[in-house]
């Protein structure tokens, strides 16, 4: 364990928190189905298709699943990785637009978790040190790592609706 301070460990918000919980909060069997089916895909931007295809599909083991021309962009390729449960990434590659590099800004994309088996979270993690990628393994089931564009990603070896021994859904 760490003897250097949390970051913003000198900020308690407790108090604002239980508000929240208490005001919005509503206990599992009080709450209303959701309005939504599951996410359909979570679009990324890429530099190199081929080294997306290798990273996702390779490293990570999610297959690609379809590859076509973006619509709303000439030239730009749109593909699709399976990631489990009918749940897509997805990527473009925007050639000629002159993306810069990865940056977090608010409302942006922090960082995509995905769940997996044991096993698999293994896996993964041996491949993914195995070719090099840096990886910070946390609370023994989360390694974060950045994929080919700088893009954060989490894999948690949680089940789905469960983080670090808490419901979450």
């Amino acid at each position: 364990m760490s003897t250097e301070a949390r970051h913003g460990s000198q900020i308690d918000r407790t108090e604002e928190w239980n508000d929240l919980r208490n005001r919005f909060l509503a206990a599992a069997g009080d709450r209303p189905a959701s309005t939504a089916r599951g996410v359909h895909h979570q679009a990324l931007l890429c530099s190199d298709v081929e080294q997306t295809i290798n990273f996702y599909q390779g490293l990570l083991g999610f297959p690609l699943t379809e590859l076509f021309e973006n619509r709303d962009y000439a030239g730009s390729t749109h593909f699709f990785f399976d990631i489990g449960n009918g749940n897509c990434l997805a990527f473009f590659d925007m050639p000629g637009l002159g993306l810069g590099d990865y940056q977090e800004v608010l409302g942006g994309h922090h960082h995509l978790a995905i769940s997996m088996t044991p096993s698999e979270w293994n896996a993964a993690r041996d491949r993914l040190v195995a070719a090099g990628v840096e990886t910070a393994h946390v609370d023994g089931s989360s390694l974060y790592f950045s994929g080919p564009d700088g893009e954060r990603l989490e894999l948690i070896s949680d089940p789905l609706g469960e983080m670090y021994g808490s419901q979450v859904l």
